[in-house]
């Protein structure tokens, strides 16, 4: 970290990065307690990550005080502009992806009782895994400044739709084999879409940790390959 002549601007951009720290790893906490509380039917714990987003949603805001300050105070030039405008979009995305764990959570509350077979639940927490190790990735990616990295994670999405929409097929299955189905299926195909709405936002923070380092977007488009294309249950799944 090259050091400013004002100690107290290093201060400001410390403080940032270990709050974006934080944020990290609350909202990889909360997508695991609410994944566990979905294959274990824990009530409990679904409760304990819809709670924690509270945490989250103050972080990204005190993320965004100190940015806007240090902006108004410092006025940054270059690479530190880019970190600050960086911490910030990073904070956005780690608080959506907090807002998609609580979302899942709440379908495990939702349930009440009425659980699929343990067969269909693992193929969301094994869409789950793959997510949890690309958000795992791309915070290393911004802490420890990796373009290559970066660019790995980036290239990870395919894999995260090509199970989704394996995973989609499959529980549609379901609900065509057995009406009885429907209701359990419905809440998983939900808690399937906003894991992989969560592999997206990982995707978003690949791209802002490369913009931090290079100060470029990244080259071509991201990968993508979902091909499930059920708009109105994309649209509910992701509010």
């Amino acid at each position: 970290m090259t050091e400013h002549t004002v100690r107290s601007y290093d201060t400001d951009l410390v403080e940032l990065r270990q709050r974006i720290a934080e944020m990290g790893g609350l909202a990889e906490k909360m997508l695991s307690e609410a994944m566990q509380a979905l294959l274990k039917r824990d009530l409990i714990l679904a409760q304990t990550a819809i709670v924690a987003d509270r945490r989250l949603d103050l972080l990204q805001r005190e993320v965004e005080d100190k940015a806007v300050l240090t902006i108004t105070k410092r006025q940054p030039v270059a690479s530190d502009l880019r970190e600050i405008v960086a911490a910030m979009r990073l904070a956005s995305d780690i608080e959506r992806i907090g807002d998609l764990a609580k979302n899942i959570a709440k379908r495990v509350v939702a349930m009440n009782g009425e659980y699929p077979p343990l067969k269909v639940v693992f193929g969301a927490v094994n869409l789950s895994t793959l997510v949890l190790a690309q958000l795992k990735d791309v915070l290393d990616a911004y802490a420890q400044r990796s373009v290559e990295l970066s660019l790995e994670v980036w290239k990870r999405d395919d894999e995260v739709d090509a199970l989704y929409t394996s995973l989609f097929r499959e529980l549609l299955t379901y609900m065509m084999e057995d009406p009885r189905n429907i209701t359990f299926c419905t809440h998983l195909l939900f808690c399937a879409k906003n894991i992989e709405r969560i592999g997206d936002h990982a995707t978003n923070i690949a791209e802002t940790a490369y913009y931090l380092v290079t100060g470029e977007a990244l080259p071509g488009e991201r990968p993508k390959i979902d091909t499930t294309a059920i708009s109105p249950l994309h649209a509910a799944a992701d509010s």
